[in-house]
């Protein structure tokens, strides 16, 4: 397998791992580690179907199109609109969750707790809203090494810490918090807005995406496993919701990393949904990209509305489940009014696409309510 495979693999990783790695020990842990991994197997297996069928879709369609593209061109404009919301509900949500998690985890590392969470966070968004006004995307070329180094950190921890694990705090199990794990976990796992940017990237070498998507979500998935059980295993109960304040400044520092570039990312992608999709002026789009997420912070804290895990379960319910629905309707079409013919092509029946889609909305109203 070439660079190019590795690369295009990578980047559906990077895309992937954000802010939910920090907040699945905490859900493990609330509702007992053995419905915390099977919901992140089911959900795992469901969203790599998921994003196979997108890389079918975008094998099948001529031209360069994003989610809202695809949604537009096969379910017309409600389509649209509704993989619109979902999109930009997701990134938000993220953006929100980022600046709760930075927040935390900055005042953990400069003053041994998170009293002073409120003003790291405002200090954190004004150096990323500086950043994102330079325009660096050069940031994007080192995701492979972000990748890698993430990889290894995670890998590191679980070596270190492995004599510390006791086995006993994996064997609770509460029902009263069976579906909690839900939201954060798919949250988690999200990183469908890539799949065109890896059919981009992989040109020339279309045979590989299929295995390139594959190895993309799956990467994730066993980390996932890897840093659940050592944080449970380590801590059990006293696990806090980003999970990483718990065990010193390197891994603080592990969590600082994942949740500053997906910030940047998510932040270009945003801006680029306000730029070129509805065509906003520079005014409006700054005000979008980096005034409202920091409003929407003032106002969950202000009024204490929501918390680091209450934001992942919720946009990872919502978004996750609407574009997880959208993108199995979209592919449905594309299987008929494609324009090309695809390298590689998945059965899709539609029992698998009611069940798929049942899992999701009953994930979105059990989250809601």
């Amino acid at each position: 397998m070439n660079k190019k495979f590795w690369s295009t693999a990578f980047t559906l990783t990077g895309t992937i791992i954000g802010a939910g790695i920090l907040g699945i020990p905490y859900v493990f842990v609330q509702s007992g580690v053995l419905i915390g991994l099977s919901w992140l197997i089911l959900l795992g297996f469901i969203v790599m179907y998921v994003c196979l069928c997108l890389g079918e879709v975008s094998l099948r369609t001529s031209g360069k199109h994003h989610l809202v593209g695809y949604a537009e061109r096969y379910l017309g404009k409600f389509g649209k609109r509704i993989m619109l919301f979902s999109v930009i509900f997701g990134i938000y949500s993220a953006l929100l969750a980022y600046l709760i998690g930075e927040g935390q985890s900055l005042s953990q590392l400069f003053t041994g707790g998170i009293d002073y969470a409120f003003y790291f966070a405002i200090g954190f968004w004004l150096f990323m809203t500086l950043i994102l006004r330079k325009g660096l995307r050069g940031l994007k070329k080192v995701e492979l090494w972000g990748v890698i180094a993430i990889i290894t950190l995670v890998l590191s921890i679980a070596v270190w810490h492995f004599p510390r694990i006791d086995v006993t705090n994996y064997y609770p199990i509460n029902l009263s918090y069976f579906f909690l794990p839900f939201g954060v976990v798919l949250f988690a796992l999200m990183g469908f807005t890539s799949i065109p940017e890896l059919r981009m990237e992989i040109k020339g070498s279309e045979k590989k995406l299929k295995k390139a998507i594959i190895v993309g979500v799956t990467i994730p998935i066993f980390l996932y496993i890897l840093f659940a059980l050592v944080f449970v295993g380590i801590l059990g109960n006293e696990i806090k919701e980003v999970a990483t304040l718990n065990l010193g400044w390197l891994i603080i520092l592990l969590g600082i990393f994942t949740m500053l570039t997906s910030y940047f990312a998510l932040s270009f992608s945003l801006k680029d949904i306000y730029a070129y999709d509805l065509c906003y002026s520079n005014f409006k789009d700054f005000f979008l990209v980096s005034l409202f997420p920091l409003l929407l912070y003032f106002l969950v804290s202000w009024f204490n509305l929501l918390n680091f895990i209450s934001v992942l379960s919720i946009g990872g319910a919502v978004s996750g489940g609407l574009s997880g629905i959208l993108i199995l309707l979209i592919y449905k079409n594309a299987k008929k009014n494609g324009d090309r013919k695809p390298e590689y092509s998945i059965r899709l029946r539609n029992l698998i696409l009611l069940l798929f889609s049942i899992v999701f909305i009953f994930g979105i109203i059990v989250v809601l309510i």
